[in-house]
């Protein structure tokens, strides 16, 4: 894989304990992102270009925990309830161990408006509040990225389509993804979608 480094960045999406085998909202295998993850990252750090890790980031009652919905504290129209997961300051809410921070130029945090869940690095979950991915990357000239992480179906998904409707070239790592699955076929469904719209899947090996 040839990439021009001086106008690329790498996105690695929410590679936190509670998406890995044993968290809160597991994804199956995970874990298997790190390493081609960590591979990738090297090869950016060497170029000196940049590379972004985001961070599930959510409040304990979060409006996407369904716990909270069954106290009765809200429901937020639109939002997918999830198992409490990724909630700040938790273990669960840390970067895999085996994730190598030391390439990462900038850490995004994301879903801790209590009221509204957050899929995308680049916007909320009401599509019309940045996170500023975009801006910092524009900032640095950059006009390809390349993502990986978890979970193919939700925040690597949501995540690739705002980078192309942000005018990026968005290539997807194919071997540094994991999907959900929830409902059945959905992580295949993404695969689809994201090809469709002009994302391009790489072999990063």
């Amino acid at each position: 894989m040839t990439i021009n480094f001086e106008r690329s960045a790498l996105i690695e999406i929410d590679v936190q304990n509670d998406f890995c085998p044993g968290g809160a909202l597991a994804v199956a295998d995970g874990d298997k992102v790190v390493a081609p993850l960590n591979e990738a990252a090297s090869r950016f750090a060497a170029a000196r270009a940049p590379v972004v890790a985001t961070q599930d980031w959510h409040p304990a009652g979060h409006c996407s925990f369904a716990s909270a919905e069954a106290a009765g504290k809200w429901r937020a129209e639109g939002e997918v309830l999830w198992p409490d997961h990724c909630v700040q300051g938790t273990a669960g809410a840390d970067f895999h161990p085996a994730l190598d921070l030391r390439p990462v130029t900038l850490v995004v945090r994301k879903g801790f408006r209590p009221h509204v869940d957050s899929y995308s690095a680049f916007f909320e979950n009401d599509r019309k509040t940045p996170t500023g991915l975009a801006a910092y990357l524009r900032e640095l000239g950059v006009d390809t990225v390349y993502l990986g992480g978890l979970a193919t179906d939700y925040c690597v998904y949501f995540s690739a389509l705002d980078a192309v409707k942000l005018r990026f070239n968005t290539y997807l790592l194919s071997g540094a993804v994991r999907g959900v699955n929830y409902p059945e076929g959905s992580t295949e469904k993404a695969l689809l979608s994201m090809k469709n719209s002009g994302v391009l899947l790489v072999n990063d090996r």
